[in-house]
């Protein structure tokens, strides 16, 4: 599968943080790395999270180093939050987001838990296995359905709020030979770091 850095997102976004995106999604698409999500968080004030990853699934701390250094200066320049914030630049993690139609296709047969924006089947919330993805749509299928329902649910990608892989003992394991296949160096395995608006640099291990 080809890692295409302009692939559509399908994720809900605030007015705020759609405007950081189109900021962001240039200067990281420069660097090779791909823009996962943007998130306004009410954490120590205000947080603004960059989460991004490479053809690999990858973020090491060097790459956290390298788009938070250059995206920094745009974000001077446009000023798109209207106050002082910290900036957070991370990987998306073992249950990342789901958010371009090739990580449902990657992800088939893992659990997950998605929100649409408008009901559909009567609901807006859905929890359960991923069967089948394709460019336009999501199959899940509920492992709580009545007997008398259909179990599986197509679900369009473009209703799609907020869509994240569920922490289970198949995924850590997906995980554990990705790292084995295609493994990060010992001393650059820390993938979050904070610069605050003085651009005084903290590191944290997630």
């Amino acid at each position: 599968m080809g890692f295409d850095l302009t692939e559509k997102r399908y994720i809900k976004e605030t007015a705020v943080e759609a405007r950081v995106a189109r900021i962001v999604e240039p200067v990281a698409n420069d660097l090779g790395y791909a823009l996962v999500r943007i998130k306004i968080l009410a954490e120590n004030g205000t947080t603004l999270q960059i989460m991004a990853e490479d053809a690999e699934g990858h973020f090491t701390i060097a790459d956290c180093e390298r788009l938070s250094k250059d995206v920094s200066p745009a974000l001077d320049v446009d000023d798109p939050i209207d106050r002082a914030y910290s900036l957070e630049v991370s990987s998306p993690g073992i249950d990342r987001p789901l958010v371009r139609a090739r990580d449902f296709k990657t992800y088939i047969g893992h659990e997950a838990k998605l929100e649409l924006i408008d009901l559909l089947d009567g609901r807006k919330r859905f929890r359960g296995i991923i069967t089948a993805a394709d460019d336009d749509t999501v199959t899940i299928r509920l492992p709580d359905a009545p007997k008398d329902a259909e179990p599986e649910h197509r679900l369009p990608l473009g209703n799609i709020a907020e869509a994240k892989l569920m922490m289970t003992d198949a995924l850590i394991a997906l995980a554990k030979t990705r790292q084995d296949v295609s493994p990060i160096d010992d001393d650059d395995d820390i993938e979050t770091i904070e610069i605050t608006d003085d651009d005084d640099i903290s590191e944290e291990t997630h």
